[in-house]
C-alpha cells in the first residue's frame, strides 16, 4: 500500500472495492489472468489498472496455462512453481509500497483449523488427526474435514514441485505482514476474528463478504449473457419450490458417478420437489459443516472412505429434511437471519469504510504503529 498521490487517497494492490471511494487500486497478476477479469465499470477507469507480469515458462506447465483453472486436477503445483519466478518482477513493483497487510478470502474458519505456524509446531497432527477438530479450536466445534478431504490438506502441509508447502505460503504471507484482512464479518463467522486475533497474534481484521451488486436484469436480456437470462426465465416459469439448485464447485473433481447420483436422487414425487443439477460457485467440506452447526442447511451424509461416495437415497433424505419434513422450517428461519444480515448492505459498507480508516491510521500493535 502507498499514498495515492496528492488527493489523499490509497494506493491498494488487488483489493477492487476500495475504487468506488477514491482510491487508486492495481490488480498483479499474468496476462491471460488479467484478459479474464470483467470490464472496469466506466466511473472507475481512473482508478482501477492492472499490472501483467509475464508468466515464466515451466517444463510440463502447458502453453499459456496461467492458473490452475487451466491444468488438470493435482498439476496445480507446476503453476505455483510457475507464479515463484515472478518473485523479482513483483518485488520491484512493491519496492515503494508497504506490505502492512493479507487479503484473505478464504474462510476465516478454514483458516483458524489449518492453524498458525506455532499452533502446529505445538500439536503436530498426523493424517487421521484432520478428521477431528485440532486442539486449538475451542469447543464444541465440530470442524473436521473426512477422510476424503483430510488427503488434500495433507498434501497442503507437505512441500509440492515448488519445493515450498501450501502451509508455508500461508504462513510466510501472514507472518509478513501487520494484519490480516478476510472476507467475513462477524454475521458470517461469530466470534471466529476475535479468536484468529488471539491465534495468530496479529488483528484479524473483516471486510465484511463484498457481496456483487444484484444483476442488471435488463441489461441481461439485452446484452451478451444470453444463456443466463433464458435460465432466469425457465426458473420464473417454475411453481415455488419446485427446483433445487446443486453448486458443485467451479473447479471440483466430481466424479459422473456422484453428479447422476445428485441428479436423480430416488424419491417419492409426492414427497420432494424436481431438481436441477449445475456447476457453479465454490464451497468445502469445513463451509458445509459450519453451516449444518449453524442449522441453515444440512450436509448429505456421504460414505466415511477415500472417496467420500454419497448416493442417491442420501440426496434424497438431505432434500427431504430442508423442503418436506417440519426441520426444514427451521433450517429456513435460521437461513433466513443469515441473509438479512449479509443484505444489510449499510453495515457492509460500513466494514469497508472502518477498514479504509484502519489502512489510513494504521494499526497499533505492542505499542507500534504499522501501516
Amino acid at each position: 500500500m502507498g499514498d495515492g498521490g496528492g488527493g489523499g487517497g490509497l494506493n491498494v494492490v488487488v483489493f477492487p472495492w476500495l475504487a468506488a471511494r477514491g482510491h487508486d487500486v492495481t490488480f498483479i497478476s499474468t496476462p491471460r489472468n488479467v484478459a479474464r477479469l470483467p470490464p472496469v465499470p466506466a466511473g472507475l477507469f481512473d482508478r482501477v489498472r492492472f499490472a501483467p507480469l509475464p508468466m515464466p515458462l515451466m517444463d510440463g506447465l502447458p502453453e499459456g496455462a496461467e492458473s490452475t483453472a487451466d491444468v488438470p486436477p493435482g498439476n496445480d503445483k507446476l503453476i505455483k512453481k510457475a507464479c515463484d519466478g515472478l518473485a523479482a518482477p513483483f518485488a520491484a513493483f512493491m519496492a515503494e509500497l508497504v506490505p502492512c497487510a493479507a487479503f484473505l478470502i478464504v474462510q476465516a474458519a478454514a483458516i483458524a483449523f489449518l492453524g498458525p505456524r506455532w499452533a502446529n509446531t505445538k500439536h503436530p497432527r498426523a493424517p487421521l488427526d484432520f478428521t477431528a477438530p485440532p486442539k486449538w479450536l475451542l469447543p464444541p466445534s465440530a470442524m473436521a474435514y473426512r477422510r476424503s478431504e483430510a488427503r488434500w490438506v495433507v498434501g497442503a502441509f507437505q512441500p509440492n514441485a515448488s519445493g515450498v508447502s501450501d502451509i508455508e505460503r500461508m504462513w510466510r504471507t501472514i507472518e509478513s505482514c501487520r494484519f490480516t484482512i478476510y472476507r467475513s464479518c462477524d454475521e458470517v463467522e461469530t466470534g471466529v476474528l476475535a479468536f484468529l486475533t488471539g491465534l495468530f497474534r496479529r488483528p484479524a481484521v473483516p471486510a465484511g463478504i463484498l457481496l456483487t451488486p444484484p444483476p442488471d436484469l435488463a441489461a441481461v436480456d439485452g446484452g451478451s449473457s444470453g444463456d443466463r437470462a433464458e435460465t432466469l426465465r425457465w426458473l420464473d416459469e417454475q411453481p415455488p419450490k419446485s427446483v433445487i439448485y446443486v453448486a458443485l464447485g467451479s473447479e471440483a473433481p466430481v466424479t459422473e458417478k456422484n453428479l447422476q447420483e445428485a441428479r436423480r436422487p430416488s424419491r417419492d414425487p409426492s414427497d420432494a420437489p424436481p431438481d436441477l443439477a449445475a456447476v457453479d460457485g465454490g464451497s468445502s467440506g469445513l463451509v458445509a459443516r459450519e453451516m449444518a452447526e449453524r442449522g441453515v442447511g444440512v450436509e448429505v451424509a456421504r460414505e466415511d472412505d477415500d472417496e467420500g461416495s454419497f448416493g442417491r437415497d442420501a440426496v434424497a433424505a438431505a432434500v427431504r429434511r430442508v423442503m418436506v419434513e417440519d426441520e426444514g422450517k427451521v433450517f429456513g428461519r435460521n437461513a433466513r437471519k443469515v441473509n438479512e444480515a449479509v443484505g444489510d448492505q449499510r453495515r457492509q459498507e460500513q466494514y469497508i469504510d472502518e477498514l479504509v480508516e484502519l489502512l489510513r491510521t494504521g494499526v497499533e500493535i505492542n505499542d507500534e504503529k504499522y501501516c
